[in-house]
């Protein structure tokens, strides 16, 4: 029997949405304040995905500018009728403000429209769905409209919406307010016909550790929509803060070309006792049908770390290299921005082979862009390291490597002048206070630099270029500092390349000849 690892997408892809187009599969996922937005992904096989791009990749799509963190494009969903893709999502501004629009395109690996934002759309987590009679209606969340019973209550509702004209239309229509009356956080709806039935599944009860999946059912699309009486069909609140997969909801359900279900859905692994450094993650879980309603992975009725596939061929596509030389021209898609990119501060033309990095005035503390490119990080225990080549000119200049979690909650890995010497530096900032951990003096203009992760211990080393040998400047760091569970927010950590003039203007430059990661057994 052939066996699957979960998560199929390890790191921060939480709240995926897939659809399934002929004996393809295809799925995206939230990125809130990181740019480009919208990873999307494809399948054969619902197991190995290559990311294809992203749906929001240029400013016109997409200003991020000063967003907070955790703030940006959430709950993403992916439809696809007539030859058509579509993307919907909201955009959540700094007063919490939600923004829905939607995005379409022919191919998903190619340039995606610009926005339709909808008007009179309230709440967040929109989703589309085509019925069989040619109509279309967006589902969302909102405030009920009789007023709110306990905190976080919601309201799933349903409106027609006109696509040739980017409106909604007719009335509005409650649909369901979740499985029971205590349950809060009503949201992350995907409507789907089955079988005579329509089928309205939710999450419910907050992002967190209550999290979960629930579902009800009608003959109408408008309703009344029956609750089922065994919701919730998938959560792992139940289960204690021991369990390592944590906060599962958000799911989608998805059906092979074999007639087989299966569900995508969110989760975090944690580490080193209840700490989320890898944000929610995406999951998968065979599904089958009793008595028209769902069961998740029937017999256990939890996400496993292992499970049996699905029946279908199996399509490994080249996993992205270990090390990054910068050399194709362009950016992998594993790479991220803080917010949309401003002014001309990256190139991999002007030093061919290498990632030059120009100095920018803003600081990682800030809530602008500045001059950083990060990836994920995907696994519990990692190795990264790159080959930096700078030369501090000024007192407040710095470049080197950054671990993310937010503005207030990172480390620092930095080359710096100061009093005339040239110094290697880890700072780590943690809710908002920062602490020098470490310092060494080192002349040379070109390090490499290297982080090793083992759980919660975090171990920074260094070495000149050509040397076999590395030196170590601060070993077994507290990594909980990047866990959701202390800096808040529901991103993942990110690490990369940084380089800031302090807040002064600069014409100095980092120059990188190459970015390694990967997973530590």
């Amino acid at each position: 029997m052939r066996t699957f690892r979960n998560p199929v997408l390890p790191g921060f892809y939480p709240d995926p949405s897939a659809i399934r187009v002929g004996e393809d599969y295809y799925l995206v996922t939230s990125s809130f304040e990181f740019y480009p937005g919208v990873p999307v992904f494809h399948s054969r096989d619902l197991v190995h995905w290559r990311q294809l791009g992203h749906v929001l990749d240029r400013p016109s799509q997409l200003n991020l500018d000063g967003i907070l963190p955790s703030r940006g494009i959430w709950a993403p969903t992916l439809r696809y009728h007539q030859g058509l893709f579509y993307m919907i999502t909201t955009f959540v501004d700094n007063h919490k403000q939600p923004h829905n629009f939607y995005v379409t395109t022919a191919d998903p690996a190619g340039d995606w429209s610009d926005p339709v934002w909808l008007e009179d759309a309230p709440g967040i987590d929109p989703s589309l769905f085509f019925d069989k009679d040619g109509k279309v209606y967006y589902t969302g969340n909102r405030v009920p409209p009789g007023g709110q019973d306990y905190p976080k209550h919601m309201d799933i509702w349903l409106q027609e919406i006109d696509l040739a004209q980017g409106r909604l239309t007719g009335p509005k229509h409650s649909l369901w307010q979740g499985a029971l009356k205590t349950a809060h956080a009503q949201e992350g709806p995907h409507l789907y016909s089955i079988g005579g039935w329509y089928y309205l599944l939710i999450a419910e009860g907050g992002t967190g550790h209550t999290h979960a999946v629930t579902v009800a059912r009608s003959r109408n699309v408008t309703g009344p929509y029956e609750g089922h009486r065994a919701n919730p069909i998938l959560t792992h609140r139940h289960l204690g803060r021991e369990y390592p997969i944590v906060n599962t909801g958000h799911g989608e359900l998805v059906e092979t070309q074999h007639g087989q279900w299966w569900m995508l859905c969110l989760a975090s692994r944690t580490c080193g006792g209840y700490y989320r450094n890898l944000g929610r993650e995406t999951f998968l879980a065979p599904v089958k049908w009793e008595d028209e309603w769902p069961v998740v992975n029937p017999g256990k009725g939890v996400l496993e770390l292992e499970g049996p596939a699905p029946d279908l061929p199996v399509t490994q596509w080249p996993l992205l290299p270990v090390r990054d030389d910068f050399a194709d021209g362009e950016l992998s898609p594993a790479w991220n921005f803080l917010r949309t990119p401003r002014g001309e501060f990256w190139s991999l033309s002007e030093h061919p082979g290498h990632l030059r990095l120009r100095l920018k005035p803003e600081v990682l503390a800030e809530t602008g862009n500045p001059a950083y490119i990060g990836r994920r990080q995907q696994h519990l225990s990692f190795r990264a390291a790159a080959e930096m080549r700078f030369q501090p000119e000024a007192a407040g200049e710095s470049a080197g490597l950054a671990l993310i979690q937010n503005a207030d909650n990172h480390f620092r890995y930095e080359r710096v002048a100061e009093d005339g010497r040239q110094l290697l530096k880890l700072t780590v900032r943690s809710r908002g206070a920062e602490q020098l951990l470490a310092s060494a003096p080192y002349p040379l203009d070109t390090v490499q630099l290297k982080v090793e992760a083992r759980g919660q211990d975090y171990s920074f080393y260094y070495r000149a270029s050509g040397s076999d040998t590395w030196t170590a400047l601060h070993e077994q760091a507290d990594g909980r500092v990047l866990s959701t569970d202390w800096a808040g927010g529901f991103t993942g950590a990110y690490i990369g390349m940084y380089a800031s003039a302090g807040g002064a203007q600069s014409s100095n430059v980092a120059d990188y000849g190459w970015f390694s990661y990967e997973e530590l057994e």
